[in-house]
């Protein structure tokens, strides 16, 4: 049964998942997650049936894996690798988008859009917060449900520290790996976790930013509504942790080591696709992606306090 775009619940058994770009090592553990009954954290709800092969040649992480990845796909799991975007979308109820470059994220959305399939896109959502806001416009134009998220966001260890009894959240820091890409915003490569975190807990509402850099640390302060204050530990050397702490009007609570899994958010872009609700606004990951280019920005300007609303207003030029 292929899905339209009302958001109404089908059976998961249904579901025949398409993915575009295969040169992550997502694409490996989300198929073999969702493939195989025997894994032992398996996310039942569909099967990846079908992939469209892209990677980039100026990224040596994604040049270099994708023949290795679209071969193990193909032996391992079955899966009938297509000769173009639209070709997949003809074959599959919904598609993830797991090219590890976000800027090709845009013009590969647009056919799936175009096809009203819903669709999950896997970090970075877009190369630029231009892209990611015209990726949800043509969403909202079409009336397709898009949904994006780092896995951090559902660890096990996240959403027990979300259950904290401390309060109204005033404040929070999260820490954790941000190696960078120059093709991408310092933040968009791998800093989208740590940041992803951080939203997590403290929720809409950024409304400026600040950045210190150093070649290997980079600390942003996030300045919330309500004069709630979040702050990023962007780490580039060894060791590389990760964790968030968050303070409240009752006390403060840590996350713990632990739970980290990528087959809770499987299990949501599942929900996702079988409801087309999807369990992040668009508001609110423009808003992460808002805070990333911010401090991209504050950084050109000397560490300097940069509103998120100036991010969007160059983002609809």
């Amino acid at each position: 049964m292929i899905l339209g775009t009302a958001a109404v619940s089908v059976h998961a058994a249904d579901l025949r998942i398409g993915i575009v770009g295969l040169d992550t090592s997502h694409v490996i553990a989300f198929t073999k997650i969702l493939n195989d009954p025997a894994a032992p954290n398996h996310v039942p709800g569909g099967k990846v049936v079908a992939a469209f092969k892209s990677s980039s040649a100026d990224i040596p992480a994604s040049a270099s894996r994708v023949e290795g990845y679209s071969a193990q796909i193909v032996k391992d799991f079955g899966v009938k690798l297509v000769g173009s975007i639209e070709e997949l979308c003809g074959e599959v109820d919904c598609v993830m988008i797991e090219s590890i470059d976000g800027r090709p994220h845009l013009a590969q959305a647009r056919p799936v859009i175009a096809a009203k399939k819903r669709l999950f896109i896997d970090k970075p959502i877009a190369g630029s917060l231009r892209d990611a806001v015209e990726i949800f416009r043509l969403a909202k134009e079409a009336g397709v449900p898009v949904f994006t998220s780092s896995a951090y966001r559902y660890y096990d260890s996240m959403i027990e520290l979300k259950k904290a009894a401390i309060g109204e959240v005033r404040s929070a820091i999260s820490y954790g790996p941000a190696h960078t890409e120059p093709h991408h915003p310092d933040l968009f490569w791998y800093g989208v976790h740590p940041s992803e975190a951080l939203f997590t807990v403290m929720g809409r509402g950024c409304e400026t930013v600040m950045r210190a850099s150093s070649p290997e640390t980079d600390v942003i302060t996030g300045t919330w509504s309500s004069g709630r204050i979040g702050v990023l530990h962007a780490i580039r050397t060894k060791p590389l942790p990760h964790k968030v702490t968050v303070f409240g009007t009752n006390g403060f609570a840590e996350q713990k080591p632990g739970g980290e899994d990528y087959a809770p958010l499987v299990r949501e872009v599942i929900r996702f696709f079988e409801t087309g609700n999807p369990p992040v606004t668009p508001e609110e990951t423009l808003e992460l992606f808002a805070f990333m280019e911010a401090a991209d920005e504050s950084k050109r300007r000397g560490g300097a306090l940069v509103k998120l609303s100036e991010m969007f207003e160059q983002a609809k030029r």
